[in-house]
């Protein structure tokens, strides 16, 4: 049990090294979001597998908060993004039709 426990905090702790990576080094603002988005599953695992260590559940209700955190977080993107590119449309098409009328 010792073992799985020590792969799973190396694998958690990778995780967390490579979104922190890409968060610096993203070319993107939208790189930057996703890993921020891996950072926040990756701390939700750690306390999760602390609970298990730890063999208590009082890292549930830190579970629940950060769960809506990272949901909220990408449901808020998402609507950026989308927006974003409704707007261009939008614009897009009013420039058209005034070239049209011209």
């Amino acid at each position: 049990m010792t073992v799985i426990l020590g792969l799973a905090a190396v694998l958690l702790v990778t995780a967390a090294a490579l979104a922190l990576w890409r968060m610096v080094a993203g070319p993107t603002p939208l790189d930057r979001i996703i890993s921020s988005d891996v950072v926040v599953a990756v701390v939700i695992a750690v306390v999760g597998l602390y609970s298990v260590v730890a063999g208590n559940a009082t890292g549930l209700p830190i579970l629940l908060v950060l769960s809506l955190v990272g949901f909220t977080g990408a449901v808020g993107v998402a609507r950026l993004i989308a927006s974003a590119e409704g707007v261009r449309k939008l614009f897009d098409r009013r420039q058209a039709m005034r070239r049209d009328e011209e």
